[in-house]
């Protein structure tokens, strides 16, 4: 009767995994194979995935996407941080609209945060209205590297405040006055209290981030005029000049550093929980 009841279970188990299974095969095994034998089938073979590393074109689009990206993330983190540390242990009157509205851009897709952009440092925008009313010009910064710094902080800045206010709640209140009581100073409690409890968020918010910065498109495709990033190289690659091993190349250099992110994060934070 056990034996019945545990096939039973199994049946039931294989059936419930299987929409799961049939979705990673359909949308994500067989394209990524696909992808991988693109350069293949093209007769370029492996070189293809080295283009990257060889080209200097490639090359610094690669470099240019890690910098912005790292750039991004360690400024988010940081401004995200003292944002959700002040709003998770502080009740005032209207702090949850205040809340919703700071996350309010994540409702909106990358192409409209590169509007929002333009309209603010774009030739049209304010700021070249400003400057040209003033006898300096047009003042724009909205096309590149600025441009893009300001509209990916604007959809990643909302992930870090929900993600740190919350961990700041959850924060262990008796554990800081026993500091407190004990002489810690400040600096102290934030060092000792406050970024222990506050390094798993940082890690996985921090992974997060970048990987969504090394693969924004929308906003890139609006901004990145002057400054070019590997998204749109490779969107360039696919649509312009047909050149589809080199897309797929230049996809799967995209796609494995931003695995190899996400992983070490995995595993730094399993580390810390282990301790």
């Amino acid at each position: 009767m056990a034996v019945s009841f545990d096939g039973r279970a199994r049946r039931l188990l294989v059936a419930c995994a299987a929409p799961a299974a049939i979705f990673f095969a359909a949308f994500w095994l067989l394209p990524a194979a696909r992808l991988l034998a693109l350069p293949y089938a093209a007769g370029q073979g492996t070189r293809a995935y080295f283009v990257v590393l060889t080209q200097p074109r490639y090359l610094a689009s690669l470099l240019q996407t890690t910098a912005l990206s790292v750039a991004v993330t360690l400024l988010t983190l940081a401004l995200g941080a003292a944002v959700g540390l002040y709003l998770g242990r502080r009740r005032f009157a209207g702090r949850g609209l205040l809340l919703s509205l700071l996350t309010v851009p994540l409702s909106f897709p990358g192409v409209v945060v590169g509007f929002f952009v333009i309209l603010l440092g774009g030739r049209q925008g304010l700021l070249a209205q400003a400057t040209a009313a003033a006898g300096m010009g047009r003042v724009t910064f909205a096309y590149g590297l600025a441009g893009l710094l300001l509209g990916y902080l604007y959809f990643s800045l909302p992930r870090a405040i929900a993600s740190y206010t919350a961990a700041a709640e959850a924060l262990d209140a008796p554990l800081e006055e026993a500091a407190r009581l004990l002489g810690a100073s400040p600096w102290a409690i934030v060092r000792d209290v406050w970024a222990p409890q506050l390094a798993p968020t940082t890690l996985a918010c921090g992974a997060i981030l970048f990987a969504t910065c090394m693969g924004a498109f929308g906003t890139a495709f609006t901004l990145a005029s002057q400054f070019e990033v590997l998204p749109i190289t490779i969107y360039n690659e696919f649509t312009n000049y047909a050149n589809f091993p080199l897309a797929a190349s230049l996809s799967v250099a995209l796609g494995l550093m931003t695995w190899a992110v996400l992983f070490v994060a995995r595993r730094l934070s399993g580390a810390e929980r282990l301790v």
